[in-house]
């Protein structure tokens, strides 16, 4: 009888715990899978591919919260009924309604703005040769994009940033919970404002199109499902640009000729440094499923319930799919990742973090060059979404 491979522990829920440790390759050498606290972590990338095909499962997301002790509030109130957690027809309806709003003929017409936000930033601090890259580009950028898109005044992106940021607080959630739940309050109390005054006085933002959403089958949004999801891309699309520009600043800066490559020639390889970087080193480190009955995959018996986190890190630098799988290269034809999730669930806005991400770093690569990370950069943790706190950065100017 043939031996079983072993499967490994991961204790994910720890705040050291790391998706590019040795302890997590020696994981994935050993099998398909490893057993976790909070369910499978699935960490080859031929298995995430196929998994998130099954029609056996669903979002596993709507657990967060009660994972880490938090089953009433604001927050879990407001978590419940995302467009991140919700299934069947709910969710195809909102989905189907929202979707023209994000569309790339929509986000076109912005990539000026998103460029002359990106120079404006640089010049506040290319002559001093250092910045801290999260405060003085990460976050205003991010955080400025958002009121682009929803048509919010720029000079409210300090309260909306520090709000969004108070909600992505992760594995930490029940002792900020307090917190949290006053944000959602907070930005419930925002968002309702802008819906006021969107009806009053429409404008030709994304956020008035929101406001408007309508077909013959789907009728139109609620006024609670409209705020909760102004809500979600408050959230979701700052803490996504900002937090991915983090950690491709950080990817790049291990690989000077895939940045010098870059500078050289931002409208060709624009779109490969975004894709690479969402491959290398992406904000979520993994997608959530749940299994809607028990099921067979491979030599594993998946029950009902059962939580998988399909790591998109392990998987998009899994050696059996990708040739040097840890290193950037810009030239290279790579299989799809995953960052984005896959599936019913593939990221709303992916049209928009591509796009702005893609101008923020051909911008840095073409003004920028020696650039490194301090050693006394700080991180969130690798559960679930990461980024950066503190991210010091040196560099020369090219001008």
């Amino acid at each position: 009888m043939a031996t079983q491979p072993t499967t490994l522990h991961l204790d994910i829920s720890n705040a050291y715990f790391r998706m590019d440790s040795e302890e997590v390759r020696k994981a994935r050498d050993a099998h398909w899978y490893a057993r976790t606290d909070w369910g499978i972590a699935v960490l080859r990338y031929g298995d995430s591919s196929a998994l998130l095909k099954s029609p056996l499962l669903t979002q596993g997301s709507a657990k967060w919260p009660a994972q880490h002790g938090v089953v009433e509030g604001h927050f879990d109130e407001w978590w419940q009924k995302t467009l991140l957690v919700l299934e069947g027809g709910e969710h195809n309806r909102i989905r189907r309604l929202v979707n023209p709003a994000f569309s790339p003929r929509r986000i076109a017409p912005l990539h000026a703005k998103f460029q002359d936000l990106a120079d404006g930033l640089v010049d506040e601090w290319i002559e001093d040769g250092r910045t801290e890259f999260a405060s003085r580009f990460a976050a205003p950028y991010a955080t400025r994009i958002l009121c682009v898109l929803l048509g919010i005044d720029e000079n409210d992106w300090k309260k909306i940033h520090e709000l969004a940021s108070t909600i992505g607080l992760g594995i930490t959630i029940q002792e900020n919970i307090a917190r949290i739940d006053q944000a959602i309050v907070e930005l419930t109390e925002y968002a309702e404002s802008l819906v006021r005054s969107r009806r009053e006085s429409p404008k030709g933002d994304i956020l008035s199109t929101l406001v408007d959403a309508r077909d013959e089958d789907a009728g139109k949004l609620s006024d609670k499902e409209l705020i909760n999801l102004i809500i979600l891309l408050i959230f979701a699309g700052i803490d996504t640009t900002r937090n991915q520009l983090a950690l491709s600043v950080k990817a790049f800066s291990k690989q000077p000729d895939q940045w010098e490559k870059l500078a050289s020639a931002p409208e060709r390889y624009s779109a490969a440094a975004v894709e690479e970087a969402l491959r290398v080193n992406p904000i979520g480190r993994w997608i959530s499923r749940e299994a809607t009955e028990t099921f067979q995959y491979k030599e594993r018996t998946i029950e009902k319930g059962t939580t998988l986190h399909l790591f998109t890190m392990t998987s998009a630098t899994d050696p059996a799919a990708f040739d040097d799988p840890d290193r950037i290269d810009l030239d290279a034809e790579r299989s799809p990742h995953f960052a984005f999730g896959g599936g019913l669930h593939h990221c709303l806005g992916h049209f928009v973090a591509r796009a702005d991400i893609g101008v923020a770093l051909s911008t840095l690569a073409t003004r920028l060059t020696d650039l490194r990370v301090g050693e006394d950069a700080e991180w969130l943790p690798d559960s679930g979404n990461t980024g950066a706190v503190v991210l010091p950065i040196t560099f020369t100017s090219r001008s």
